[in-house]
């Protein structure tokens, strides 16, 4: 049975009525130099004794340190499937908060690898918002769908809450003779 995550998008409108939605950068050295398609949803594991939604809440608001929007006026967007097969449920709630106020848990980890220090990371460095179009550039791929479920689903427009599938990797090569 794959582990289970639950989610929030936040989504805002403009003064111009165009949407924004808010994604926060995962913390930590492995992730400290990438930026396109590594930002993500405020997501975590839940229990099966947890409800999605609970979970999905209890996650933005260690994430963020912002108390997280709802239960009432929630979106169910859906599952998808992450790329390590993950299965990830994610709701969305309109909302507005200012990400220079920030404010993660930690986690620690041995860094680097085999050295024996611990250090001490926030599991998320930064949040942004970002227009539909760019926050499906820097969201990971296999949340991007999620930007579109909620578009369609602020417009009126019927979506498919069924599992997206996970994006085909490349096996093309580079000229290098490494994967693309």
């Amino acid at each position: 049975m794959p582990k289970r995550s639950a989610g929030l998008l936040l989504y805002r409108h403009r003064p111009d009525g165009s949407p924004e939605f808010l994604l926060v950068h995962p913390g930590g050295p492995f992730w400290a130099r990438r930026d396109l398609g590594s930002w993500s949803i405020p997501k975590g594991e839940y229990g099966p004794d947890e409800f999605p939604l609970a979970a999905a809440r209890r996650e933005f608001a260690e994430e963020t340190g912002f108390p997280a929007p709802g239960p009432d006026g929630a979106l169910a967007l859906g599952d998808i499937v992450q790329a390590g097969g993950k299965l990830v449920t994610a709701f969305a709630f309109q909302g507005d908060l200012d990400p220079a106020d920030l404010r993660s848990n930690t986690f620690t980890v041995e860094w680097p690898p085999g050295s024996g220090r611990l250090a001490t990371y926030p599991e998320v460095d930064r949040a942004a918002w970002f227009t539909p179009d760019e926050a499906r550039r820097r969201i990971l791929p296999t949340q991007a769908v999620l930007i579109d479920r909620c578009l369609a689903a602020l417009s009126g427009l019927p979506f498919s809450r069924e599992p997206a599938p996970r994006p085909a990797r490349s096996r093309a090569r580079s000229p290098a003779g490494r994967r693309s």
